[in-house]
């Protein structure tokens, strides 16, 4: 019964999204709006046995593992030199401007409210960071290509590693202080590296083998036992290794693809990335679907004041902070007044960011505790349903979407 719920909401999915299409609004979300329809907090076709059932949750890291592919394989060295400076400072001016806006933003709020100054840190946190997959599914259903496109593909995975990095670093501060359960330090670079390290190895394995020709069934043959290898090796780490399940599987994938695709030639890596295309779109639809699931509708009614605070703020952090980081490497202008609007989807890391940030507050600091739960999975629904739709038209007032698909307006 379970693999039926999943067959039919995947199928349901897929219909949604070619609606939406013909909406010219981004397939993804359809798939998302699916995902919360028929997830517990509606429906319930996906319900919370499907969900915490451990099975479909490996399925679920695989298909992470599989989308990470569609930004490992433009991290080639050749392609990404030339830019590497541009990146790399528009990443942690839009990364960490989001976090310096959220937290002083949230520290006024909580300063005139009596609120512990605390929690503005980790709302600063969780808000630097963003859900990669969305705004990757535009690129790929609208073949966006441009300055924008070819800055944002490398930044969602450099993206990932600051939040990681700053969030964890928060939060183990921040527990230290307040909680007798004091999160390992040691979790701050491994949470990072770990992945990356599972993703290298496993990917030159594989490019040992990838970079020879093949025919389209060898090489899935392969490219799937190579994923299904990393993925395997990352579940293993994640449950019995890591103190608590943090592994970012779109991180291994990322990097399992960026090692073979430096290995390859470009003729060969075009060839790969050809072949797995339709496996891909179908691992984006489920990762989306999943997304979705959780989402409880019924927090839209009852966002309040930090809700709609920490949309907008963080949205200007995202904005301002790609504008700066921009301006300051001298990017198209495209890239300096669009790129912002495409990075502010979030909702996926967001929530595995929230979830740990609950578990470390819930005792000390309950109220605290119920405060991010509430404001976070609030502004999970109503920010991804927006920034979906902004993502889209960033690339689009960009130029960057095939105008035989999608007229411009």
């Amino acid at each position: 019964m379970i693999i039926l719920r999943l067959t039919a909401a995947i199928v349901i999915a897929f219909a949604a999204g070619k609606l939406i299409s013909k909406l010219r609004l981004p397939a993804i979300l359809g798939w998302l709006l699916t995902g919360m329809i028929l997830g517990p907090h509606a429906l319930s076709l996906i319900n919370d046995t499907v969900l915490n059932t451990e099975w479909y949750n490996i399925i679920i890291h695989c298909m992470e593992c599989a989308v990470g592919l569609l930004i490992g394989t433009e991290l080639v060295w050749k392609k990404i030199k030339k830019t590497g400076k541009q990146i790399i400072v528009t990443t942690l001016t839009q990364s960490l401007g989001t976090f310096l806006f959220v937290t002083l933003g949230f520290g006024i709020i909580f300063l005139i409210q009596g609120v512990p100054l605390y929690l503005a840190v980790i709302f600063g946190g969780i808000a630097l960071a963003t859900a990669p997959a969305p705004a990757l599914s535009i690129v790929r259903e609208f073949r966006t290509d441009g300055p924008v496109t070819k800055t944002l593909i490398p930044m969602a995975a450099l993206d990932d590693m600051v939040a990681v990095v700053v969030f964890f670093t928060s939060v183990s501060i921040i527990s230290a202080v307040i909680s007798d359960q004091k999160m390992p330090v040691y979790m701050i670079p491994l949470v990072v590296i770990l992945p990356l390290a599972i993703g290298a190895a496993t990917g030159f394995l594989s490019g040992l083998l990838l970079r020879e020709e093949y025919n389209r069934e060898k090489t899935l043959f392969i490219l799937i036992i190579g994923i299904l290898f990393a993925s395997a090796t990352g579940f293993f780490f994640n449950t019995y290794v890591m103190p608590k399940p943090v592994l970012n599987f779109m991180l291994i994938g990322m990097a399992f693809s960026a090692a073979f695709s430096n290995m390859a030639s470009e003729q060969r890596l075009k060839q790969i990335v050809e072949y797995f295309n339709p496996l891909l779109g179908f691992a984006i639809i489920v990762v989306i679907l999943n997304l979705g699931a959780p989402l409880d509708y019924h927090l839209i009614l009852g966002a309040g004041l930090y809700t709609a605070a920490y949309i907008i703020i963080r949205a200007c952090g995202k904005y301002f902070g790609a504008f700066l980081g921009a301006s300051v490497t001298k990017s198209p202008d495209t890239v300096k007044k669009y790129l912002g609007l495409t990075l502010l989807p979030h909702s996926g890391v967001s929530l595995v960011f929230t979830g740990i940030a609950v578990s470390v507050l819930s005792g000390p600091a309950p109220e605290c505790a119920r405060i991010i739960q509430g404001t976070i999975a609030a502004a999970a629904v109503i920010n991804e349903i927006i920034a979906v739709i902004a993502a889209k038209k960033g690339f689009e007032w960009a130029g960057e979407l095939e105008h035989k698909n999608i007229p411009a307006t």
